[in-house]
């Protein structure tokens, strides 16, 4: 640390990277040790097309992101980024339509009458 004064080094972190090196023997591995996880295989991506898509013979039988991540043990963003970029389609939540009391629909009838006519 003396021997470098500009890289302000915490005594903390280089122990830590030192006791790597003693482990295993260099850095070069260490660092980027695995492979990275991905869930986006071909299988997974085939599995989750049959899932996510209404059958022809049954309508409404398509499945929701979190249904499918639960059933084919994936987690929920990967089964969202195969439907999005190896599906090319787009995750919607489906909503129920808000219903207006008989009141409200009433007093927006008025209000829109009122503004149609100051336009005019």
């Amino acid at each position: 640390m003396k021997d470098f004064p500009i890289r302000n080094w915490m005594l903390g972190r280089l122990n830590h990277l030192l006791r790597k090196i003693d482990n295993f023997g260099s850095l070069i591995g260490v660092l980027a040790a695995g492979s990275a996880r991905s869930a986006r295989t071909v299988a997974n991506v085939d599995a989750v097309a049959d899932l996510v898509q209404s059958q022809d013979d049954q309508p409404h039988s398509h499945l929701t992101v979190r249904e499918i991540s639960r059933e084919k043990d994936l987690p929920h963003s990967c089964v969202h980024d195969i439907v999005k970029e190896d599906l090319n389609l787009k995750c919607l939540k489906r909503k129920a339509a808000q219903e207006l009391p008989e009141a409200n629909k009433l007093a927006r009838y008025e209000r829109s009458k009122q503004v149609s006519r100051t336009r005019r």
